[in-house]
Formats: C-alpha cells, sequence, structure tokens
C-alpha cells in the first residue's frame, strides 16, 4: 500500500488586520472617506472647462520652442548649478557638526537633543516655503537660494548621516577610549572613517538634488534658472518656457546620470 506525501504548506503573508470583519470595515471606512473628500471638494466644473482652453492655448505657444535667447536661458542655468554647488559645500559642511549632535550613541543627552530639534526644524517645511521667507530677509537672488537649499540640505544629509553613526561598529570607539584617546581624536580616527563612504554618497545626491530645486526655488524669486522661467511665464512667452524646461530636465537627466555612476563606484 503505498502512501502519498503529505503536501507541503504554502507559506502565506498575513494580513495587516487579523480579524476579517475589521479589516473589510477599515477598508470600507477608507473607500467612504475618500469618496466623500472626492465629494465635498469645491470645484468649479466651469473654470475647470475654461482651464482646459487656456491650457491649449499655453501648450499651442509652447511648440516649437524657441533657443533664441539662449544667452539668457545659460545665464540662468549656471546661475542655478553656482546655487546648487554652494549650497550643498555650505550644507554638508554644516550637516557633518549637526549629524554628531543628533547621534544617540555618542552625544549626551541635551546635545543629542538639540541636534534632533535643528533637524527636525529643517526638515519641517518645504523648500518654497523657507525660500519665500529668506526672499523677505535678504531680497530677490541668488543668496536667497544658496541659504534656502543650505537648510534643505540640513533637513537630509544631517539625519541619514545620523542614523548611519548610530549604526557604526562601536568597538573601535571602546577600543580608542580603553587606550585614552582624547574625544576629538575618537571621533577622527575610530568614526570618520566607518562613515565616510556615506558621506560622500549623501553629499553626491544632494548636490544632484539641489540642483533640481534651484529650480523651483527660483520660480519665487530665489535666482537661478527657475527665475528665468518665471520671467518667461509672465511674458507669456510660452515657446521659451518650453526650452528652458527642456534644458532643466536635460540637466536634471545628466546629473542624475553621473551621480548614479559615482555612488556606484562608491558603494
Amino acid at each position: 500500500m503505498s502512501s502519498t506525501p503529505d503536501t507541503p504548506d504554502t507559506w502565506r503573508k498575513p494580513p495587516f488586520i487579523a480579524n476579517r470583519w475589521l479589516r473589510w470595515a477599515v477598508y470600507l471606512g477608507i473607500i467612504t472617506y475618500i469618496l466623500w473628500v472626492g465629494a465635498s471638494m469645491p470645484i468649479d466644473w466651469e473654470r475647470v472647462a475654461d482651464g482646459l482652453g487656456r491650457a491649449k492655448r499655453i501648450f499651442g505657444g509652447a511648440f516649437p520652442p524657441s533657443f533664441e535667447r539662449s544667452g539668457l536661458l545659460i545665464d540662468g542655468f549656471l546661475e542655478s548649478l553656482k546655487i546648487a554647488l554652494l549650497a550643498t559645500a555650505g550644507g554638508v559642511a554644516l550637516s557633518v557638526p549637526i549629524a554628531f549632535m543628533a547621534a544617540r550613541n555618542i552625544a549626551p543627552l541635551p546635545i543629542y537633543y538639540l541636534g534632533r530639534a535643528i533637524i527636525i526644524i529643517a526638515r519641517s517645511f518645504h523648500p518654497v516655503i523657507v525660500a519665500i521667507i529668506f526672499v523677505k530677509a535678504v531680497g530677490f537672488g541668488p543668496f536667497a537660494g544658496v541659504l534656502t537649499l543650505i537648510v534643505y540640505s540640513i533637513g537630509f544629509v544631517a539625519k541619514m548621516l545620523a542614523e548611519r553613526i548610530e549604526e557604526i561598529d562601536f568597538g573601535q570607539v571602546e577600543a580608542m577610549r580603553a587606550a585614552g584617546a582624547p574625544y576629538l581624536s575618537t571621533l577622527v580616527y575610530a568614526i570618520v572613517p566607518q562613515i565616510m563612504p556615506r558621506q560622500i554618497g549623501l553629499s553626491i545626491y544632494q548636490l544632484d538634488s539641489n540642483l533640481r530645486a534651484s529650480a523651483v526655488v527660483g520660480i519665487v524669486g530665489a535666482g537661478g534658472i527657475g527665475a528665468t522661467l518665471a520671467n518667461a511665464f509672465g511674458r507669456y512667452d510660452y515657446d521659451f518656457a518650453l526650452a528652458i524646461t527642456i534644458v532643466i530636465v536635460g540637466a536634471i537627466l545628466i546629473s542624475e546620470g553621473i551621480s548614479g555612476m559615482i555612488r556606484k563606484r562608491i558603494s
């Protein structure tokens, strides 16, 4: 008498909510809420219909793109590049000490809370809001853009670097402390070598991100190619605006490819 082997059980991922009725009640509640939000939005459908006609005029005037004022376009792009480079250098330089302050495993508790507070404040506001504040404070131009992207860089680089410091092999730190090394030497020789690859990768990524953000903050007056784009729309030069948009997209694609290759080499 031959016996059939037992069929192995197939593993299934457990549901997010174990109770079946509660799970479907949550799904139904979410769908109901989304439908209610969509129905309660104050949408003026007549204005939407008029907007479609305006969009047609805009896109009709944008083709073909005009590169006749290439000098103005190049000047705006170079200004964005300068803003991104200065903001990345300043933001990364400030992010390193803030990251050490915000690392729980090496910073005293009051310093840790101060470092985390700085990171939280830097991450709490969109770059456009920060740009508006700096434009009001220091005036229109690239300096406001540099200050904006420095804050933006601190919010990202300091947070990621602090998390990397908290993940280091602490044995090297304890060995140097046991040998009587001072605090600064411990940081330089036991911690910095472990976080340096991540720091280089974050710096390259932030430069790429700042180049994109410089085009956005320029729309509110913080200099760069974004300001050139805003002026083009203000003059109804839609063909020139499309040319600027093409240059922005092309520059970001190139920078993304270069930064990706560099990150692969150092990872």
